[in-house]
């Protein structure tokens, strides 16, 4: 444990009704459902984008997209929030199906552009980036999972990297400016953080019941991950 903390320490702060106040095998069962059904969001997700540019539709959709690029951007982190902010607060197993699998297709929706450059201009770009983000996220999970560490503590941290990221995204769009790869690195880096507090609050915090919504809630920090981890890979073949 880090700074020689127990599990035993943890336990007083814990979200009453939380899973980890309930026994092993709940927990067990909990962190297994919520990470099946996060499996099962990103196989859909890719199962969906190989439906929509086998069939044509990813490149109808891409061009106009590629013309707002910069509110493709902002819907993207807008989608993800609101993601993240509806898998905690979201009660109904029925709402919490919903808002997965609505997301699920929203987030294929929106990567088609982003997608269809890679595929076009980058090749290589989109295994490498998933192979970066699959490991980043690995660590990061493994992190926490190891630690037993409550990283609640980044949630308004993540409150004010949002509202900067946001600004960030429409200043650009306002005043004609360039998000290079700094911005990229940076959203990277706040994906990471939304991974370590997720994947904390999955272990603290969420309900035996809402192991779709901590599902979503991954999911959403995961495709953010992917997202800016993409975008610096073809950063850097397009400089080579």
């Amino acid at each position: 444990m880090l700074g020689g903390t127990g599990t035993e320490d943890y336990r007083n702060d814990m979200t009453p009704g939380a899973v980890w106040q309930a026994s092993t095998e709940t927990r067990a069962q909990f962190i297994w459902n919520t990470y099946l059904h996060l499996f099962a969001a990103v196989i859909s997700f890719v199962l969906l984008e190989i439906a929509l540019f086998q069939s044509g539709v990813a490149k109808t959709i891409a061009a106009p997209m590629l013309q707002w690029w910069w509110v493709v951007l902002g819907a993207f982190v807008l989608a993800s929030w609101g993601a993240t902010h509806f898998a905690h607060t979201a009660e109904s197993k029925g709402a919490q199906y919903l808002a997965l699998v609505g997301f699920v297709a929203l987030e294929a929706l929106i990567f088609c552009p982003i997608l269809y450059i890679a595929n076009h201009f980058a090749p290589g770009a989109i295994e490498s980036a998933a192979q970066i983000t699959i490991l980043g996220f690995s660590l990061l999970t493994a992190i926490v999972f190891v630690t037993r560490r409550d990283f609640s503590f980044l949630g308004a941290l993540l409150k004010w990297g949002f509202v900067v990221a946001i600004l960030a995204i429409f200043g650009a769009l306002a005043f004609g400016l360039e998000l290079g790869t700094w911005f990229s690195v940076a959203l990277i880096a706040f994906a990471g953080a939304a991974i370590l507090y997720d994947t904390s609050n999955v272990l603290h915090h969420y309900p035996e019941d809402r192991y779709v919504g901590a599902a979503l809630s991954l999911f959403a920090s995961l495709a953010l991950m992917f997202w800016y981890v993409l975008r610096l890979v073809m950063s850097a073949q397009s400089s080579d």
